[in-house]
């Protein structure tokens, strides 16, 4: 069974973005460490505009080959003039408002966890879950797996990694690694 996992950036205080929702100042972090660990783990992560500069756009698939971003995540790759910014990956964007601006992307209006749940019985790599906070709120009950890069940084307030209520839910660590620039990745299943 495909699972659904939550792969995002944070601060250490939980903040995927600042209050609008910007995260671009994480990427100050991907040093030639932090990029070689993506590069071999989780190279489909890299959006594709970025992928052709690094020389890496030949690069398989390792754990996922679907995409699944909300219209917010989706909007900071058109405001650049990039429509399909996974073009390596199956490419879903959750929007009520949004029409397609490029075949290759699928616009999902409806009901988004019950399409989840649809694919993850199908074949293939895993799900990966890109943002933001709502839309990781919506698909909060079929997250299966957390892949968080927590950067070593304080952001006081921002954008929650979950847009959600308050609920516990226990998750079991599978993975921790740390990179020499203060970064920390890691890797929780739900416990079911």
């Amino acid at each position: 069974m495909r699972k659904l996992s939550y792969f995002i950036a944070a601060s250490i205080d939980g903040f995927i973005g600042d209050p609008s929702g910007e995260g671009g100042f994480f990427t100050r972090f991907v040093d030639e460490e932090f990029l070689a660990f993506l590069k071999e783990e989780y190279p489909e992560t890299l959006p594709t505009p970025g992928r052709q500069p690094l020389g890496i756009d030949h690069l398989e698939n390792k754990q996922f080959d679907t995409n699944i971003q909300g219209r917010r995540t989706y909007e900071v790759a058109l405001d650049i003039g990039v429509t399909s910014p996974y073009a390596h990956m199956r490419q879903l964007v959750a929007s009520r408002t949004l029409v397609s601006t490029d075949p290759a992307v699928e616009i999902v209006s409806g009901d988004l966890a019950a399409m989840v749940r649809k694919m993850k019985q199908e074949d293939g790599l895993g799900i990966y879950l890109c943002g933001g906070a709502n839309l990781a709120a919506e698909l909060f009950d079929e997250v299966d797996e957390l892949v968080i890069k927590t950067y070593p940084l304080i952001l006081g307030s921002g954008m929650p990694m979950f847009g959600t209520e308050f609920a516990q839910t226990e998750f079991t660590l599978d993975s921790n690694r740390t990179f020499g620039n203060g970064a920390v990745v890691r890797t929780y299943s739900r416990k079911r």
